[in-house]
């Protein structure tokens, strides 16, 4: 049995095919969505490779990996009007996951106060990268949303993903004993 070549040839002239064979533009904002989303799920391989990650969190950063999988499935699945079609692999469970770790990891840190800058430790400047496409990734999904159903727990659980790599990238700075960066109008 040989292996299948990677390269198809089909999507040479900007179109590629969906789930289920409907051909799209690959600007399109369904492609859009669900592209942004494979790049946070990139950003989040990148942070789980740090040596220094504790296990438990590794273990979260690729549970999330698991369900933006999922969910970029469900992106790439073309809609039949007048359908409301569920997500599979992702539950109420799951935000409460990132809703319990939140709050775990918050309970570590100090209070915030000022708002913060981005940067510190390399784990936590890649935490924050990532939270910054995982808010385009929400924003895309809202976009898709207009156009076609969403399933609304894929908004709800993306909207807690930001806040969780707020606090993670928090939590990696305290953890190597360094300050995070405090915005300051001062010059």
């Amino acid at each position: 049995m040989s292996k299948s070549l990677l390269y198809t040839g089909t999507g040479d002239a900007g179109m590629t095919s969906l789930v289920g064979g409907t051909r799209v533009k690959k600007n399109s904002t369904r492609l859009e969505a669900y592209g942004t989303v494979d790049e946070f799920s990139s950003h989040l391989g990148l942070l789980a490779s740090y040596e220094q990650n504790p296990v438990a969190i590794r273990s979260e950063l690729l549970a999330v990996q698991h369900r933006l999988f999922d969910i970029g499935a469900y992106l790439a699945t073309d809609v039949q009007p007048g359908t409301t079609p569920a997500i599979k692999g992702l539950s109420e469970e799951d935000i409460r996951d990132i809703e319990r770790s939140i709050d775990a990891l918050d309970a570590e840190v100090p209070a915030a106060k000022a708002f913060i800058l981005p940067g510190g430790t390399r784990e936590s400047a890649e935490a924050h990268v990532a939270r910054t496409v995982a808010r385009r990734a929400e924003r895309r999904i809202l976009a898709l949303a207009d156009e076609s159903y969403v399933d609304p727990l894929v908004l709800r659980y993306f909207n807690r993903l930001s806040d969780w790599l707020f606090i993670l990238a928090r939590y990696y700075n305290y953890a190597a004993g360094v300050e995070d960066i405090l915005w300051t109008t001062e010059k």
